[in-house]
């Protein structure tokens, strides 16, 4: 199983794709709602990463996601939205992949 992002921030997009998980940079309900699409009928995608920026942007649209009984649908930290040091995207790349960067 694979993770992909759908970020609104592209340094985000960067951090995790230097991580290897693939992304993409979106900025509308549309770009959203045509990305998770996509990722979903690929098949080979089981977790959804999407960044604090998008859920609360478009939280009708990630609850739709999230109800999809394919793949998992989780939101992280991106760098507009970071609250303390311990919520740091190295941290949930760490803790999901196991590497650090």
């Amino acid at each position: 199983m694979k993770m992909f992002l759908l970020s609104a921030d592209e340094d985000t997009l960067t951090g995790l794709r230097l991580a290897g998980v693939e992304g993409a940079l979106v900025n509308s309900a549309e770009a959203l709602n045509e990305t998770a699409q996509r990722v979903i009928a690929r098949g080979d995608v089981g977790i959804l990463l999407v960044t604090r920026t998008l859920s609360l942007q478009y939280p009708t649209e990630l609850l739709l996601l999230k109800k999809n009984q394919t793949l998992l649908v989780t939101e992280i930290p991106d760098m507009a939205n970071l609250t303390t040091e311990s919520d740091s995207i190295t941290r949930y790349v760490r803790d999901a992949i196991g590497i650090n960067v």
